[in-house]
């Protein structure tokens, strides 16, 4: 016997300003950004004191200090202490992951509340020891007399052996940008269309801002008010002098049309209606499905299996199951992990070839407005906290459902590794 799912809600969401890697928040960590993510949640909704049923959260450059990321930001907010936490991770589709898993326990019946989170800054990097350094330091630690320690002591490198991290997917040794400058050439994606999502993410964001929509969306953190990646009065003409950063000196990859690195962090406030009514809030949007995938980006066809492309086939599987197409959306979040990405993964979905031998689907599954893309602004606008974008995103749809009073509103994440998650929320 299977017990009935309770509906997941959207009740409310906060983040603080994103920033350009070591800039506004050089001096800033996971911990630090994140629980001003949590605090302006808390202010916001009255959760001081409260008992919540489970906070997840999760950031992907970590120092060994993070290793309990989420229980130590909640211990530094006044969210009940006996509040559990629990960490998460994957890749860029962290934040996406944290709802699920918040979401999933409120419609199994085993928590009423909780929070999604995430963080990430690479201007604090986790720069540490490399295996030769590393073990014999410990081989020194391990040595049973002075002797033996000065002997193992005599055996370390000469040089710092420093182990420093890098974007670059380990089994190819590409990093993001490069690879999907590979699957972006094969799918045909021009550097006009590219540069067109990065005008539209910058003069959404702009407008969100200038209109207040992210008024009570983000807590203003370190002398930023507004995300510093943003900039206002961009012109296709200014795009067009960018030179490529990624394909070579013929690629149509720019610093413009691509993310950058960037630190921040997102939270969002998950429930059921009766745990919001008791609370005096009021639901923004439901958590309807998700659906997670990965692609054989090692060896795969780059067109087809890029590590970027894991999105086309989870939102393919994800309207399956819930009898949709394609263009039954109200609004579509995205995630720009580059234009050449979005572009992509458009091409894809509307390829007959495609959709039949890789979707199993007899017709392609289409084209979609593009006004209804990313609205209030993208992550090329934004940035790119690696597990902050999964938050940010979620609490902009939810708010948009709830403004337009009615819809659905899809969500597309990437993430390295070939893995990717997506949503579907409908309005409250």
């Amino acid at each position: 016997m299977s017990a009935q799912l309770t509906p997941a809600y959207v009740l409310g969401g906060n983040r603080i300003p994103f920033a350009r890697s070591n800039g506004k928040y050089l001096d800033e960590t996971n911990q630090s950004m994140l629980t001003a993510a949590l605090n302006g949640l808390v202010a916001r909704y009255g959760l001081s004191g409260e008992h919540l049923g489970e906070v997840a959260g999760g950031a992907v450059v970590k120092l060994a200090r993070d290793h309990s990321l989420t229980r130590e930001t909640l211990l530094d907010t006044t969210i009940a202490r006996t509040t559990p936490t629990v960490d998460l991770q994957q890749q860029c589709a962290t934040g996406g992951q944290t709802v699920v898993h918040i979401a999933n326990k409120i419609s199994c019946g085993q928590i009423e509340s909780g929070v999604a989170c995430g963080a990430d800054t690479t201007s604090d990097p986790p720069i540490g020891f490399g295996p030769r350094l590393r073990g014999q330091l410990v081989r020194i630690n391990a040595a049973r007399s002075t002797a033996d320690r000065l002997k193992e002591a005599a055996r370390l490198p000469l040089s710092l052996d420093l182990d420093i991290p890098s974007p670059s997917e380990r089994r190819t040794d590409l990093v993001p940008g490069a690879a999907q400058a590979v699957t972006g050439q094969a799918w045909g994606v021009t550097r006009a269309d590219q540069d067109e999502i990065a005008l539209a993410s910058h003069t959404n964001l702009a407008k969100a801002y200038d209109d207040g929509f992210l008024v009570d969306l983000v807590t203003p953190f370190a002398g930023l008010t507004e995300d510093d990646n943003l900039r206002r009065g961009l012109t296709m003409e200014k795009l067009s002098t960018l030179r490529p950063c990624f394909g070579g000196p013929d690629g149509t990859m720019t610093a413009a049309n691509s993310t950058t690195l960037t630190d921040g962090a997102s939270s969002v406030l998950l429930g059921t209606a009766d745990w919001a009514a008791d609370h005096g809030l009021t639901p923004l949007a439901r958590i309807v499905d998700a659906q997670s995938w990965a692609v054989d980006y090692v060896d795969g066809d780059p067109k087809t299996q890029g590590v970027l492309m894991a999105p086309v086939y989870a939102v393919s599987e994800l309207l399956r199951r819930n009898d949709l197409t394609l263009q039954d959306f109200d609004f579509y979040e995205i995630h720009e992990a580059f234009a050449s990405q979005v572009l992509s993964t458009f091409a894809a979905w509307n390829d007959p070839d495609f959709c039949r031998t890789r979707l199993g689907r007899d017709e392609p599954m289409g084209e979609i407005d593009r006004s209804r893309l990313n609205v209030t602004g993208g992550s090329l606008a934004t940035g790119h906290p690696f597990g902050a974008t999964g938050g940010r995103i979620t609490a902009t749809l939810a708010k948009l459902l709830q403004a337009k009073g009615s819809g659905r509103g899809l969500i597309s994440i990437c993430a390295g590794s070939g893995m990717s998650v997506t949503m579907i929320l409908e309005a409250a």
